[in-house]
């Protein structure tokens, strides 16, 4: 999986209050690619991440897109589309050359 994909899926998956656990199981990650990932989008300005103590006193973080994490995940998004769309076309054009060979299927 590229590295792209991996942060435009935790860009899009993080909100204020998404645990690492559960942002792993919703992207398919491990916890600590998860937590690999964020930190690399902190390092590179991304991401904040801000610490604080939960109601039953345990150790918490709260994620927020800065402004050029918003704009890198438009980015990333775009890139994600454009690479589909020419998967897609590929796709076609093959399909139709097999048409033309082998006939339509039911």
């Amino acid at each position: 999986m590229q590295r792209d994909y991996q942060e435009l899926l935790i860009l899009r998956n993080i909100n204020q209050n998404t645990s690492q656990p559960r942002l792993a199981k919703e992207v398919g990650f491990s916890v600590g690619k998860v937590n690999f990932i964020i930190k690399a989008l902190v390092d590179k300005g991304l991401l904040k991440c801000d610490r604080f103590i939960s109601s039953n006193n345990k150790m918490k973080y709260s994620y927020l897109l800065t402004d050029d994490g918003i704009r890198e995940k438009m980015v990333l998004t775009k890139k994600f589309i454009d690479r589909k769309k020419t998967e897609y076309e590929e796709l076609q054009r093959e399909y139709e050359i097999d048409v033309a060979k082998w006939g339509k299927t039911k």
